[in-house]
C-alpha cells in the first residue's frame, strides 16, 4: 500500500432496539502526514464490552482509548509486535481497573484492531468482533472468532453439525480485562489492493446480517451509506444487541501497481458428493430402467413401461433428496471456519444479485406498511419519491442505483421510528402525550 492511496472511511455505533445502553466503542486514527503513515499507518478499532450496568461500556471505552495510544508509543516495534503489546497493555489497564471495584470484577471487552500501512493490512484481535475484507465480489473474514463454537470446531472434539446445533453462538473464550494476561491473535500482513474495502464490526451486526449481504452493501455503497444501511438492516431484523460498524475503502494507488496475492479460504467440505446409499439407489434405479427397456421387446412390454416409469419417479425423488442434502451442507459449510492460521477463515461471494435487491424491496414494503399502521413520523413525500425511483432502477436493472435508493428509503423509515421512540420516551419520562404524526398523509401501500 502507498501513502497516495487515500482511504475513505466512516463509522457508526447504534444502541439497537433491545438494549438500554451502548457497550460498544470504536476508534479511527488516520495518519496526518507521510511520515506518520510510514511509522504507524492508519488504525481502526472496534470493541464490544461485557458486564452489567456501565461495566461493559467502561471496558470498551478503555480499550478504544488505551490500545491506539499504546500502539503509537511503540513505533520502534514492528507493526505486528506493536499491535500485540498494545492489546496486552489494554488488557492490563482494564484488569487493574476491575480490581479496584468489586462491582467491576471481571469486566471485559472484545477488541479488533486493523492497521493499514506500508506493509499492508495487519489485524490484532481478541474476542468475536470481526474484521472483513471485501475484494472483487468476495468477502473474506480475516479474524478467528474466539467463541465456544469456533474453538470446539478447531479442536475437532465434536462434529460441526452437533456444535452448531447444541452450543450457544455468543459465548466468547477470550476478551480484554477479565484476566491479568490474554492471548492476542495477530494476522497479516495481507496485501492491500486498490478498491479493497475493510470492515470491522461487533457481533450485533454479524448476528443479524449474513456475510454475503455485508459484502454486497459495503462494496456498492460509500462507507457512510454502507454503515447506515447495515445498522438499519440489523435493527429491522430485531436489533437485539448494540451494533457498531467501521468501514475503510482504499483508493487507487499513486505508485507502481502492487502484485496481487491470492488469499482464498480453504474450501470446507463436510460430506462427500454422494453417500453410499445414494450411489446404491442410483445403481438400483439404473438397473430397473435397463430391465424395463429390455422387457419392451418381449411379451412383457406393459410391465417394462411400468418399470421404466417407476424408475423415472424414483430417480426424481432421489435427485430432490440429493439437492436438499447438498443445500443443507453448503449452509453448514458457510458457518464453519477453515482452520488455517493466517486466514481468511471464511469466504463468501457477495455480488449484487437480483434476489438480494428483491428481498430488500420486499422488506422495505413490509416496513412501510408497519410505519403506516403504527403512525411513524416519516417524511412520506421524500420517501415515496425514493421508493418509486428504486422500483424504476430495479425494472431497468440499474443494480447499484437501485441499492442506493432502497437503502435511502429504509433510512427515511428508520428515522421515522426513531423519532416516534423519542417522543414515547419523553412522554413516559414527563407524563405528557406525544404529538400526533405530522409530515402529511402516508402513501397507500
Amino acid at each position: 500500500m502507498h501513502w497516495e492511496q487515500k482511504v475513505a472511511f466512516a463509522a457508526l455505533s447504534d444502541i439497537g432496539f433491545r438494549r438500554r445502553n451502548n457497550q460498544d466503542s470504536y476508534c479511527i486514527q488516520i495518519a496526518p502526514d507521510p511520515e506518520s503513515w510510514e511509522r504507524d499507518g492508519h488504525l481502526f478499532l472496534v470493541a464490544d464490552g461485557m458486564g452489567g450496568h456501565a461495566v461493559g461500556e467502561l471496558a470498551s471505552k478503555m480499550a478504544a482509548d488505551t490500545v491506539p495510544h499504546a500502539y503509537t508509543k511503540l513505533s520502534d516495534e514492528s507493526v505486528q509486535g506493536a499491535l500485540q503489546k498494545a492489546l496486552e497493555t489494554g488488557n492490563a489497564a482494564i484488569f487493574e481497573r476491575g480490581e479496584l471495584n468489586r462491582e467491576f470484577t471481571r469486566m471485559g471487552t472484545t477488541c479488533t484492531t486493523l492497521v493499514l500501512g506500508p506493509q499492508g493490512a495487519v489485524v490484532g484481535h481478541v474476542g468475536d468482533s470481526r474484521c472483513y475484507r471485501i475484494r472483487r465480489g468476495r468477502i473474506d473474514q480475516l479474524t478467528f472468532d474466539h467463541s465456544l463454537q469456533w474453538e470446539l470446531l478447531r479442536q475437532g472434539v465434536m462434529s460441526p453439525e452437533e456444535i452448531l446445533r447444541t452450543e450457544p453462538r455468543n459465548v466468547i473464550t477470550r476478551s480484554l480485562g477479565p484476566n491479568p494476561s490474554v492471548e492476542v491473535d495477530v494476522e497479516g500482513p495481507h496485501t492491500v489492493e486498490s478498491h479493497d474495502v475493510y470492515l470491522l464490526c461487533s457481533d450485533g451486526l454479524t448476528g443479524q446480517v449474513p456475510d454475503p449481504e455485508i459484502g454486497a452493501l459495503a462494496a456498492n455503497l460509500t462507507p457512510a451509506e454502507a454503515c447506515r444501511a447495515l445498522v438499519n438492516l440489523a435493527n429491522l431484523r430485531g436489533g437485539p444487541d448494540n451494533i457498531t460498524v467501521v468501514i475503510a475503502r482504499v483508493g487507487p494507488g499513486g505508485g507502481p501497481e502492487e502484485s496481487p496475492v491470492s488469499e482464498t479460504a480453504s474450501p470446507v467440505s463436510t460430506r462427500a458428493w454422494f453417500h453410499p446409499g445414494e450411489l446404491a439407489g442410483a445403481i438400483g434405479i439404473a438397473g430397473g430402467f435397463l430391465l424395463g427397456l429390455l422387457l419392451l421387446s418381449t411379451d412383457y412390454g406393459v410391465a417394462g413401461h411400468l418399470l421404466m416409469a417407476a424408475a423415472n419417479v424414483c430417480l426424481g425423488v432421489l435427485l430432490l433428496l440429493w439437492l436438499r442434502r447438498r443445500r443443507r451442507e453448503q449452509e453448514l459449510a458457510s458457518q464453519i471456519p477453515s482452520m488455517v492460521k493466517g486466514g481468511p477463515y471464511r469466504s463468501a461471494t457477495c455480488g449484487l444479485s437480483n434476489q438480494f435487491l428483491s428481498d430488500l424491496s420486499t422488506l422495505q414494503a413490509t416496513v412501510q406498511r408497519t410505519a403506516q399502521e403504527d403512525g411513524w413520523l416519516v417524511d412520506w413525500a421524500h420517501y415515496q419519491a425514493v421508493r418509486e425511483q428504486a422500483l424504476a432502477d430495479l425494472a431497468a436493472r440499474r443494480h447499484r442505483d437501485a441499492l442506493r435508493n432502497l437503502t435511502r428509503g429504509l433510512q427515511y423509515l428508520m428515522e421515522g421510528i426513531q423519532q416516534l421512540r423519542k417522543q414515547r420516551d419523553q412522554a413516559q419520562k414527563w407524563g405528557t402525550k406525544s404529538h400526533p404524526p405530522g409530515d402529511g398523509a402516508a402513501p397507500s401501500s
